[in-house]
């Protein structure tokens, strides 16, 4: 006689043979049970499975049910291909559909809430309405109790969040203490400091103050390459870069701007300048292309102001800008200059003009005004 593996499974105590619950009522088929107390409510679910003691007990009317652990949807009601495997596993769940758990206490208080995948031991473990949520990990998404549309993979992935909404954290901690909506996190402990909304962080924790803000790398990292920008044609704003690593345009506005006052004689520092030629050294410029510039530290013992220092306040590099600026200033001063002496020489021109026009009247009158010359005749005696 050939052994199915229900039979095996009621020989051992495992598969309900009984006549009670699913089994009395015909209209619940495919349903499987095996467990002290599995399935014992079924009236009308089908195609349901449960084992472990009061896996989907308070199932009535839920199909395509798997639960597998002790008091695993446990109190599903009517709630429909929902997958629990773990002790615990979506025991609250009474209507949600189409969610899947795997772990102990994964969704565990899940009431209404659908279309949520918890795999990891207690992952959205106090998820109550929330849908559509995916936690991988440890205490992934552990608080989040009606959040929509967050992605947590990682131990403690997005653990203190309570009813954030689309949000990605993919590390262990990442966004572990965020409870607002629209963040990104990748990486361990990513994001982890932020408590507003639309940030990205990867590989950074993030500031509490944070807000709009995009955060690469941390202080470890001392040299960044990103792909399609060299050689890139554009228009727009020069990019800078501040000593914090923020890059930015730096703006123009004087809404931006106070203590606004002319440059007058400040930009005569330049002619302290000495510009230079030079090559970098092989680690900056392997191809050692000729350069012109300036000296930073010359430049500082000038005026300090034109430069920017490193990190441990030593010069760094000169504020190109801003000596473009003394020089704009210095060229429209001589420019003012110019015109000045264009004036003052087109005056004397004219001035100039008039004394030769006077001194030419003059001249032909004084001709004018000569009596006739004499003619002498000789006379012979």
């Amino acid at each position: 006689m050939k052994t199915t593996t229900a039979s095996l499974l009621i020989a051992l105590g495992c598969l309900s043979s009984t006549p009670h619950g699913y089994a009395q009522n015909e209209l619940a088929n495919g349903n499987a049970a095996g467990g002290h107390g599995a399935l014992d409510s079924l009236t009308s679910g089908k195609d349901n499975t449960a084992f472990g003691a009061g896996a989907l007990r308070q199932n009535t009317r839920g199909n395509d049910n798997t639960a597998v652990g002790s008091q695993s949807l446990r109190n599903n009601g009517e709630g429909d291909e929902n997958t629990a495997i773990g002790s615990l596993a979506l025991t609250s769940n009474m209507s949600g559909n189409a969610n899947t758990a795997t772990g102990d206490g994964a969704l565990r208080e899940n009431t209404t809430g659908n279309d949520n995948t918890a795999d990891g031991t207690d992952a959205m473990s106090q998820n109550t309405t929330g849908s559509v949520n995916t936690a991988v990990g440890r205490s992934a998404l552990f608080r989040n109790k009606s959040g929509d549309r967050n992605v947590a993979i990682g131990a403690q992935a997005m653990s203190a969040a309570e009813d954030a909404d689309f949000n990605t954290a993919v590390g262990v901690k990442a966004l572990n203490r965020s409870r607002n909506a629209f963040n990104i996190g990748l990486g361990y402990s990513a994001g982890s400091q932020l408590t507003a909304d639309h940030n990205i962080c990867i590989g950074n924790d993030g500031q509490a103050t944070d807000s709009g803000t995009i955060r690469i790398g941390s202080s470890d990292h001392v040299r960044a390459f990103i792909a399609g920008i060299s050689g890139a044609r554009i228009s727009g704003g020069v990019v800078q870069v501040n000593d914090a690593g923020q890059l930015g345009v730096a703006p123009s506005s004087a809404r931006f701007k106070h203590e606004i006052r002319p440059m007058n004689t400040a930009s005569e520092a330049i002619f302290a300048l000495n510009p230079v030629t030079f090559r970098y050294d092989q680690d900056i410029d392997p191809q050692a292309m000729p350069q012109f510039g300036l000296i930073a530290e010359e430049v500082a013992r000038v005026n300090p102001a034109l430069i920017l220092p490193d990190k441990d306040g030593k010069p760094y590099t000169v504020r190109y800008d801003a000596v473009n600026a003394l020089l704009l200033n210095e060229f429209l001063k001589q420019h003012k200059t110019v015109q000045q002496q264009g004036q003052t020489i087109a005056r004397l021109e004219k001035q100039l003009e008039t004394v030769t026009m006077t001194l030419q009247k003059v001249s032909a009158q004084l001709e004018s005004n000569q009596p006739a010359p004499r003619t002498v005749l000789n006379s012979s005696r």
